[in-house]
């Protein structure tokens, strides 16, 4: 029983996170494939007696390494604070209409300046859907 829990939980992040998984373990994939990838440009190097560009090799080959890795330990330690972040999105686009009343060149008195900031006007959909 405990391990079908295990699964089951296990299953339900990784369809909910597919995308972050997908794109960690390319960046990981490619980390990997560097260094083979490093050894047949050193043997072509060695070939055509370029031995100057090898310290360039070397270079941008743990360069590859070092920024793959750490951009997979950001988006793992981001992955569960996506959630937060949409959250204050999901405000700040609820708040973007009295900005724009505001940023028109109409002028309104008091009263209706007190109307737009306090009253939040709903429709009959919204007023059902709060009940």
């Amino acid at each position: 029983m405990f391990k079908q829990v295990k699964s089951a939980i296990f299953w339900y992040y990784l369809y909910k996170f597919r995308k972050r998984v997908m794109i960690i373990s390319a960046l990981l994939i490619i980390a990997i494939f560097s260094n083979s990838i490093y050894t047949d440009v050193v043997q072509y190097l060695t070939l055509k007696d370029k031995l100057d560009y090898l310290e360039i090799a070397l270079i941008i080959k743990w360069a590859i390494i070092v920024s793959n890795i750490l951009i997979s330990i950001y988006l793992v330690l981001t992955l569960f604070k996506k959630n937060s972040a949409n959250k204050e999105e999901v405000k700040i686009k609820k708040e973007k209409p009295k900005s724009n009343i505001k940023k028109n060149n109409i002028k309104f008195t008091k009263r209706e300046e007190e109307f737009l900031n306090k009253k939040e006007l709903k429709t009959k959909a919204e007023s059902l859907l709060d009940r």
